[in-house]
């Protein structure tokens, strides 16, 4: 523990699902100072939100444990559909996506949110840090320099910064006193938990359902034994569901499945979900942000809580990293909530309305919870103050604040190399298209080294778009320069070096928002 009376300037972050072990990992990277602690004392195996989005994908890859997860989960499971009892067809929403150029990742994986944890632990590892299980605060004191986080135990943590993604039921969220605003559905819920059953096979995602609108699904989880259980609770006499337990999972799985011999055992994980919408009405107070489920909490369907909490923890993570250096102007930090929390209430909205459709989905023989498959995450913050209005390219391919595409390239060797895997320095990225600006290049790589890296394209050095695909993907057929954000968004698309000039100095003197 740190002491009360100790000055330390780093980040405290409460909460080691994958919000803040991501946080850790941008953090750690960037070379700022940062502590993780978690309540729980070892890590849990439930497997929870079970699916990465494209566009998660694209920042794990940054945060480098894309391939890992890839690895360990899997891309391709038909959805095999029944009705009562009988099958109806066998379904991959999928099947004819294709990676393109500016998009690597044409479709999600499914993993257990468990093994996303387990990858993103050993990637803090290997920058030296490691989560303090068995810690729990229980609140916080803050003042102009710093938080001091107050532990269960009595103890002290200081920080020059806390970040509360400690989930649903934060504490750091109550004791910033920030609005949670929204929905408990009481007369909505579900029973999931992770089983083994013998003799189920694990190529396809299994969805029993009856003409009672009811059912149950098995989902079998990569890397694993185990299948997630997935079903409306049994009620009791009031009409209120009831705990849930095994011998009530075997129940519900013999009456909608309907497959005599299958005993489902060994379970490791038994949850009663209920329907939350809620939101923070703040992400930020002083010296004190959240992040993740702490900020806002969605429905089951489409695998939206764990996306999102993994995308607010990467829009943060840069921001965080330059305040915690004295690098960033005081109204820096102000952008995160400005552009994620609109991100939190459209995803809310979409949610939402997916659960829905799933609820309606399960009622037609014909129609498979395929159907429900969430649209694109991530696609970028063009409202934001962050967004500098473009003075080249063209707008209707690309804009200020949008996700920075991919592109194959060949490097000054003439070897292959993906704009993604250039990206990957921690810094903000200039790319100059065209030999009339690789002198602008050079000298802002020089005047601005810390805070960027910079690559002339067709300019006779660095970077060749050999195939064109970059220039289209920006959007730009002349000479250009293309600022890159350090969290993969087009930050200016111009031809004036003083733009991106002005700009990155903006960084070190943002004003704090009125």
């Amino acid at each position: 523990m740190t002491d009360e009376g100790v000055r330390d300037e780093g980040v405290l972050i409460v909460g080691a699902g994958p919000t803040g072990l991501t946080l850790a990992i941008e953090l750690a990277r960037r070379g700022a100072g940062v502590r993780i602690v978690d309540a729980a004392p070892v890590p849990h195996r439930e497997s929870r939100g079970k699916g990465l989005q494209p566009r998660t994908l694209e920042v794990l890859e940054d945060v480098g444990i894309a391939e890992r997860a890839l690895a360990v989960g899997t891309t391709r499971l038909p959805f095999r559909k029944y009705f009562d009892g009988a099958h109806v067809n066998d379904t991959d929403p999928f099947a004819d996506a294709r990676p393109t150029p500016d998009a690597p990742y044409e479709r999600g994986v499914l993993i257990g949110q468990w093994q996303v944890e387990k990858l993103l632990r050993e990637r803090l590892a290997e920058f030296g840090v490691g989560v303090e299980g068995g810690t729990e605060v229980t609140g916080f004191e803050q003042d102009e320099s710093g938080v001091t986080a107050v532990l269960a135990d009595g103890g002290r943590i200081r920080a020059g910064y806390l970040v509360g993604c400690d989930g649903g039921r934060s504490r750091v969220r109550k004791a910033m006193g920030v609005r949670f605003d929204g929905t408990t559905d009481e007369t909505q819920s579900m029973v999931v938990g992770d089983v083994e059953a013998e003799g189920i096979s694990r190529d396809v995602w299994h969805q029993w359902f009856a003409s009672d609108g009811r059912g149950v699904m098995l989902c079998p989880m990569p890397g694993t034994n185990s299948f997630q259980f997935q079903a409306g609770p049994e009620l009791d006499a009031s009409g209120d569901p009831l705990p849930p337990s095994l011998e009530s999972f075997q129940r519900i799985f013999d009456r909608y499945a309907q497959v005599p011999g299958i005993t489902l055992t060994d379970p490791t994980w038994l949850s009663l979900w209920r329907v939350n919408v809620r939101m923070a009405d703040r992400m930020r107070v002083g010296r004190v942000l959240l992040a993740g489920d702490a900020a806002h909490i969605h429905p089951i369907a489409g695998g939206l809580g764990m996306n999102t909490g993994i995308q607010d923890a990467y829009n943060l993570g840069w921001k965080l990293a330059l305040a915690t250096a004295g690098q960033a102007g005081p109204g820096l930090l102000d952008t995160y909530e400005e552009e994620r929390l609109p991100v939190a209430a459209w995803t809310l909205g979409i949610s939402t309305d997916l659960y829905a459709r799933v609820r309606e989905a399960v009622k037609e023989p014909g129609t498979g919870v395929e159907a429900a498959a969430p649209p694109p995450m991530g696609t970028g913050y063009r409202w934001s103050s962050l967004a500098t209005p473009a003075t080249t390219g063209d707008p209707a391919v690309l804009r200020p604040g949008d996700r920075a595409p991919d592109a194959p390239c060949l490097d000054a060797s003439g070897h292959p190399v993906r704009l993604f895997q250039v990206y990957a320095d921690p810094r903000f990225t200039l790319l100059g298209f065209g030999a009339e600006v690789a002198d602008a290049v050079g000298k802002l790589a020089v005047g601005h080294g810390d805070l960027l890296q910079a690559f002339t394209v067709d300019g006779g050095g660095d970077l060749r778009d050999h195939e064109g695909h970059a220039r289209r993907a920006y959007g730009v057929t002349g000479p250009a320069l293309v600022l890159v954000r350090p969290d993969n968004h087009v930050a200016l698309l111009t031809r004036d070096p003083a733009e991106v000039a002005k700009y990155l100095t903006r960084m070190t003197t943002f004003p704090p928002k009125e």
